[in-house]
């Protein structure tokens, strides 16, 4: 039987990793890659977009053979969940059935097999490119991804505003939460759980505004993050300083096996007899091919070597540690994007189970470690929200209609909270005190 790319058989009974160091770092980088992105799809998505290739085996007359080409996401996904790579020996992973249709036999081949159903699995059978405990814990973070496949999974990360999706659970029925999005630019999100409508025909169970919870449960975060900003910070640069280098590893491992298959195609192309313009014509296309592929190589190593790492200046290393030590405002900052605190959300918290009381969300924040926290957050009433207006400023707004224009009453109401800011912060003007105006009967 053949064995995974990356590996070569050695004998009868041993399999050993492919002396090809480019094939074996093609393979780590998928487990690197997998680390940082915890997806799949993000994985299978960044070796399209780098157009970085991974080794294939194909088997034919000449044996054992390796092609290199941009991945599928099976591809990945294999890479990801085959026991091999972990250094261990797996075989009944498949199985069949058999039924009877129509007087005949039926046999349906490829179904995957539980695995205390497995025929053999021997661990520490080889040498693996990860750990058996990282093994398991990309295959737990796969099947986490996974939706609509298993009840209690919190799905991968998705685009959209909402920081808690996936991660809360009704405490009325169990189900999980939804998210709806809403309002001019769609970034309003509504938690909701329907599932009882859905599948029973029942009443929707609970349903509220994301804005309040998805802000005081950031608060619990990062009030637990701040003593480790700074090294927060320092990670971070880091990892920016290392963006290119695996894609770089990558090209001048292809640059080095592209000069290999150069030179061996000038051998083959001096050693034919000059007579045989037919063979020489070919392999002399193939060493230009070959020559072509190098240059290519060489100009894409060129442009990522280009633009080498600066060392941080002592100004950059200030204005780094400041942000680390305020994670807060390092939070806020308008460049982190959704799914950068949506992934630091869920390094923290495992889940959150969320009952409506009154008007109040009373949360269960169960945090990774098996420690649990308890949250109060306000729920919004209907008809009011962040840009409902104060009784009093509407009161005024209905006193001034009968006297001034729309445009005069904008005036008076900018003055006024223009006023009230100054004096808030002991500076300004004094606050505005609103006119005596006479206001007259209505007539009805």
């Amino acid at each position: 039987m053949t064995v995974a790319v990356g590996y070569v058989r050695v004998g009868h009974n041993r399999i050993e990793k492919d002396p090809d160091r480019r094939v074996g770092e093609a393979i780590a980088l998928v487990f690197a890659k997998f680390t940082e992105m915890q997806s799949v799809r993000q994985v299978h998505l960044w070796f399209r977009h780098e157009r970085v290739p991974l080794p294939a085996v194909t088997y034919g007359a000449e044996g054992h053979l390796v092609k290199w080409k941009l991945p599928v996401y099976n591809t990945i996904l294999h890479i990801l969940t085959n026991p091999i790579y972990a250094g261990a020996y797996a075989f009944g992973r498949t199985g069949s059935r058999i039924s009877i249709e129509a007087g005949r036999k039926k046999v349906v081949r490829g179904f995957k097999r539980e695995r205390k159903d497995w025929e053999v699995l021997i661990p520490n059978h080889h040498e693996g490119y990860l750990g058996w405990a990282d093994h398991e814990r990309n295959i737990g973070l796969i099947a986490d991804n996974a939706i609509g496949k298993n009840p209690m999974s919190r799905g991968a990360l998705r685009r959209g505003a909402a920081l808690l999706a996936g991660l809360l659970r009704c405490g009325h029925c169990g189900r999980k939460l939804h998210v709806a999005y809403s309002g001019k630019d769609g970034n309003t999100g509504l938690y909701n759980c329907r599932g009882d409508a859905n599948n029973h025909g029942g009443d929707p169970c609970i349903s509220f505004g994301g804005m309040r919870i998805d802000r005081d449960v950031a608060a619990e975060v990062i009030e637990r993050l701040q003593p480790l900003g700074i090294e927060a910070a320092l990670a971070a640069r880091a990892t920016r300083s290392r963006a290119n280098e695996d894609k770089r590893g990558q090209v001048e491992l292809a640059l080095e096996q592209a000069c290999y298959e150069v030179g061996r195609a000038r051998r083959q192309h001096d050693a034919v007899d000059p007579d045989n313009r037919l063979v020489a014509a070919e392999l002399e296309k193939r060493w230009n091919d070959r020559l072509a592929v190098v240059r290519n190589l060489e100009t894409e190593l060129e442009g990522l070597t280009a633009s080498p790492a600066v060392d941080l200046t002592p100004a950059d290393r200030e204005r780094l540690m400041t942000l680390g030590a305020d994670l807060e405002r390092a939070w806020s900052s308008a460049g982190v994007l959704p799914e950068t605190r949506k992934r630091i959300v869920r390094t923290l918290i495992d889940e959150i189970v969320v009952r409506v009381e009154d008007n109040t969300l009373d949360l269960v924040i169960r945090w990774h470690g098996g420690d649990h926290s308890a949250l109060n957050v306000k729920k919004n009433r209907s008809g009011q929200h962040r840009w409902s207006a104060a009784g009093e400023t509407v009161d005024l707004v209905r006193v001034l209609a009968r006297q001034m224009p729309d445009k005069s009453i904008a005036s008076v109401l900018n003055r006024s909270a223009s006023s009230r800011t100054g004096a808030a912060s002991g500076r300004g003007p004094r606050p505005y005190r609103r006119p005596a105006v006479a206001v007259p009967p209505v007539v009805c």
